[in-house]
């Protein structure tokens, strides 16, 4: 039995390993796409003598940031996202008591 993939007690936490670790993949081919696309936009508009390309890398770079933030901080499995997962399930509980 090959155990290197997945737990048998868990299989929800290999499920939940292998959607975070594509959400990441996803957001690593996301930042590659916008560093090479800005490069070239970049080289173009110093090319021409101008300053456009500082829009694109603003404007893409916010969507990139807002992404990242969502991957890391408030996607289910992740830190912020746990905690408060927590505190709810102890709201919750302290509620069942009273």
């Amino acid at each position: 039995m090959n155990t290197a993939f997945s737990h048998p007690a868990r299989p929800d936490l290999d499920k939940l390993a292998r959607r975070r670790a594509g959400a990441k993949m996803g957001w690593y081919m996301h930042a590659f796409v916008y560093v090479m696309v800005n490069i070239v936009l970049v080289v173009l508009s110093a090319a021409n003598g101008r300053t456009w390309a500082m829009y694109p890398l603003v404007g893409w770079g916010l969507g990139l940031v807002i992404h990242g933030a969502v991957i890391w901080f408030l996607a289910p499995g992740g830190g912020f996202y746990e905690r408060l997962v927590a505190h709810e399930r102890r709201a919750l509980g302290a509620g069942d008591r009273g």
